[in-house]
This record gives C-alpha cells, structure tokens and sequence, in this order.
C-alpha cells in the first residue's frame, strides 16, 4: 500500500440541489458549452453527482439560488457573503453572484461546515468554508 502526499479532501464535498432548479441549471450548463466550456463541465459534473431532492424537502442549511451564503477564505482568513443567483440576475456590486461562475458552481448544493476548494481567474487554488446559509434572500424582489 503506498500512501499519498497529505490530501486534504479525498472527495468533494457532498451536495444537494433542489429539483425545481435543476432543468434551468443544466439547461445554463448545456448553453455555456460553446463560451467556456470547463465552467460547463465542472457545473454538469456536479449536478451529475447531487442529490436532487423536491423543493418541499430542501434543508435549510443547503446553498441553493437564491440563498444568502457566508462563507471563509481560509488562505486569508476572510469572510464573504453573497446570495447565488441567476446569471439575469447577477449583480457583483450588491453581491449576487451567478451560479454560472466559478465560486457560484462551487457553492452550489453545499451544505453549512462544507469545506471546497475553487480556482480564482488568476488560476490560484483557495479552500473556502461555508460557515452559513440562509434561504429566500431575493424573496421579496422576486415575488411580483
């Protein structure tokens, strides 16, 4: 048996993504194929190994659109929050970010505690941790 150079997670974390969300979220992933298709990819991949559950079962603690999430850079201690939105709804300034970015497919799905890894524009690595989820951020712009 050969042991490996110390790696911090063996898999990815586990993910959970609420059913009324997955047709739009796969139909993103399939349209963004052509303009960047690692995104693409690294999205299909994860909605390929989630647990789809019914919006009516969706945990509270689970980062889904729409949800507000705080989480940690652990490179340098910082902590961030942001509500993951739709790329139409997408607004840096007020901190909506696009579930199709690279820190928006990462968050997608995760759980409060999870601990993942995401690779900056700059190609840095960074292992951010969720620290905490709180659902319908956008409920009241939404409705109407």
């Amino acid at each position: 048996m050969s042991t490996t150079q110390k790696k911090p997670r063996g898999r990815a974390p586990k993910i959970v993504i609420d059913a009324d969300h997955l047709a739009h979220i796969e139909s993103l992933a399939e349209g963004a194929m052509k303009r960047n298709p690692a995104l693409a990819d690294r999205l299909l991949e994860e909605i390929g190994r989630a647990r789809v559950v019914a919006s009516a079962k969706m945990p509270d603690n689970v980062v889904s659109i729409g949800s507000s999430v705080t989480y940690r850079d652990e490179t340098t201690g910082l902590e961030k929050s942001v509500t993951l939105v739709y790329p139409e709804n997408a607004d840096i300034a007020r901190q909506r970010v696009s579930v199709m970015t690279p820190i928006g497919v990462a968050l997608l799905g995760l759980t409060e505690g999870a601990a993942f890894y995401w690779d900056t524009r700059d190609d840095q690595r960074r292992t951010l941790t969720v620290i905490k989820v709180e659902q319908d951020a956008l409920a009241d712009e939404q409705s109407g």
